[in-house]
């Protein structure tokens, strides 16, 4: 279930540091701790599922609409001019909570960012976004990076995988498809999800779609690129996380676009990776 919040900046702050989206995180923790601090914990503690080696999140949430802004690239900060700033968050929960949470985040207060700069905001509006029609066979794009990653044990920090390198392919669908398996008590494997890679259009206008891999046609291709922020920023855990933008075509059990709709598609959704929009062809 997805939402659209409208914040309204109430000082006359405008700087916002570039790597927001972990200021985001924290903030909607917050306003679930306060809702019931049991829950919260559950969510931020394990996550939401069966496997006690592979637990996730139950949301996402979009990059922030600021039109325009201004930036302040050696400063890493963005500064805002816009009163009104457009978020959508999503939770993969059931209808029957859309009353709970439009009033958890209704006329919410909060500061958004460091020490050093940031924004006061208030939620002056919030409301319930529909739902796509959703077919076996869907088309998305990204709007926030697809995180794709590995660690061994002999290394210390993990490997952020790009569309073309062996393992992508074979690692997202695994990832989607454990994470149907342990959210909703429904086994589905990486053989029933098919992933293709948007590379433009045909002569004729028909969308073409290709497998990832082998794909050393993708590192000349001009439809992804890589994008990442820092996760906990200005602190001792301050790591920075990598992914991919580009637009896919995924074939699944229904249930299974619905969950990446709400819940997000990529490693580390609740940090506000692998938010997805549907890919218009026309």
């Amino acid at each position: 279930m997805r939402f659209q919040l409208t914040l309204t900046r109430t000082t006359k702050q405008r700087m916002l540091p570039m790597d927001y989206q972990y200021y985001i995180s924290a903030w909607i923790y917050k306003v679930l701790k306060q809702a019931d601090r049991d829950f919260a914990a559950f969510l931020h503690e394990k996550g939401y599922g069966q496997s006690e080696t592979k637990l996730y999140k139950l949301f996402c949430f979009s990059q922030m609409n600021f039109g325009k802004p201004k930036l302040w690239k050696e400063k890493k900060l963005f500064e805002i001019s816009a009163h009104k700033i457009g978020l959508r968050i999503s939770f993969d929960v059931s209808e029957a909570a859309l009353l709970f949470i439009k009033g958890l985040f209704m006329n919410q207060e909060f500061y958004l960012g460091d020490k050093f700069n940031g924004i006061d905001f208030t939620v002056t509006n919030i409301e319930a976004l529909p739902e796509p029609i959703f077919s076996e066979t869907m088309c998305y794009r990204l709007q926030t990076p697809w995180v794709v990653s590995y660690k061994t044990k002999n290394d210390k920090y993990p490997k952020y995988l790009s569309p073309y390198e062996k393992g992508f392919c074979e690692l997202s669908v695994k990832h989607i498809a454990e994470k149907y398996t342990n959210t909703k008590k429904k086994k589905i494997t990486p053989d029933d999800l098919i992933f293709r890679l948007y590379n433009g259009k045909g002569p004729d206008g028909t969308p073409i779609f290709r497998e990832p891999e082998p794909a050393t046609w993708l590192k000349e291709s001009k439809y992804w690129k890589r994008q990442g922020f820092l996760i906990k920023p200005g602190t001792k855990e301050e790591s920075r996380v990598v992914g991919n933008l580009f637009s896919f075509e995924l074939t699944a059990p229904i249930e299974v676009h619905r969950m990446i709709w709400d819940a997000g598609i990529s490693e580390k959704s609740s940090e506000g990776f692998g938010w997805v929009d549907l890919l218009y062809l026309l």
